[in-house]
C-alpha cells in the first residue's frame, strides 16, 4: 500500500504551488517547485487536487488545506485527506515542518474534544509526514465538526496548536474519484 501513496506526497507540494489562494501565510509545502496537477474543485476551505503520477494509469486525487499557526507563522500543516488508487484505504496524511520534536506525535482535537495522537511516518526535505486510516469514526467526526486543531511539539511540554477550517470536508471527501 505505501507504493500506492508515495505519488500522493507530491499532490501536497503540487497543491500549494498550484493553489496559492488556497493557502493561508506560508507553509512548507511552498518550497517545492515545478510541480504540475489541477484544482478540480473547492469545498469550503478544502481543495481537490488531482494529478497524474508517471506510471499511472489514470489521475490521483486528494483533499487539500494548508494552513499556519496564527501566533507562529513559521509553522505550517498541509493536511491532506485521499483514498488510495484502488479505491480500499482512506488516509488522513498531514506535513509538518522540519525542526518539530517526532516523539511526541502529532495531537488532533476537534471541536476541543481529544482525538488521539498519530506518529510520524517519515521526513522528507519538505517536512515530516504523520499519517492514519481514516476510519468511519474519524470521517465523521472531521465531516461534522467545525474545527480541527492540529499539535505539533518544539519541547515535551510546548504544543502549537494549529486550527483547520472543516468547513467542506465532508462535500470534498465524497467528491474525491
Amino acid at each position: 500500500m505505501m507504493n500506492a501513496l508515495k505519488p500522493l506526497a507530491k499532490l501536497v507540494a503540487i497543491a500549494a504551488v498550484l493553489a496559492p489562494a488556497l493557502i493561508v501565510g506560508t507553509g512548507p509545502a511552498l518550497a517545492q517547485s515545478g510541480a504540475t496537477g489541477t484544482v478540480k474543485s473547492q469545498h469550503g476551505a478544502w481543495a481537490v487536487v488531482c494529478d497524474q503520477p508517471a506510471g499511472a494509469s489514470s489521475e490521483q486525487c486528494a483533499l487539500l488545506q494548508n494552513v499556519v499557526a496564527e501566533d507562529r507563522p513559521e509553522i505550517g500543516l498541509s493536511v491532506v485527506a485521499l483514498k488510495t488508487a484502488d479505491q480500499k484505504a482512506r488516509i488522513l496524511r498531514v506535513l509538518a515542518p522540519l525542526g518539530i520534536l517526532l516523539p511526541n506525535g502529532l495531537g488532533l482535537y476537534v471541536d476541543g474534544k481529544d482525538i488521539g495522537r498519530a506518529q510520524f511516518v517519515r521526513c522528507f526535505s519538505d517536512g515530516c509526514y504523520a499519517e492514519v486510516i481514516l476510519e468511519d469514526t474519524l470521517l465523521e467526526t472531521l465531516s461534522t465538526g467545525t474545527t480541527a486543531t492540529f499539535i505539533v511539539f518544539q519541547t515535551p511540554e510546548q504544543g502549537i496548536g494549529i486550527p483547520v477550517d472543516l468547513n467542506g470536508f465532508r462535500e470534498g471527501f465524497d467528491a474525491l474519484q
